[in-house]
């Protein structure tokens, strides 16, 4: 497989589709691909799934979240609301 300086993992695309769309692509796909703290157990194993499902590795915590990233800025508006009126 392919890898530039340039555009690391979007380098399977080699010189398609333009400069600037592989380097944003990169961006998301280091996002979606890291592994993320879990809101039950607190350990750093929450991994995706698929298309905004998310699941810790460690307790089996299933959740939806964002399409990237499993908490999006408007669900922490969401969880601020609800934290308020509690």
């Amino acid at each position: 497989m392919a890898r530039t300086k340039k555009v690391k993992m979007a380098g399977r695309f080699k010189a398609r589709y333009g400069l600037r769309i592989r380097r944003s692509l990169v961006e998301i796909e280091v996002l979606q691909r890291q592994k993320y703290t879990c809101k039950r157990c607190g350990k750093k194993a929450v991994k995706r799934v698929g298309t905004a499902i998310w699941e810790c590795k460690s307790c089996g915590y299933k959740f939806a979240g964002g399409a990237y990233i499993p908490v999006t800025s408007a669900s922490k508006i969401v969880e601020q609301a609800i934290n308020k009126g509690e």
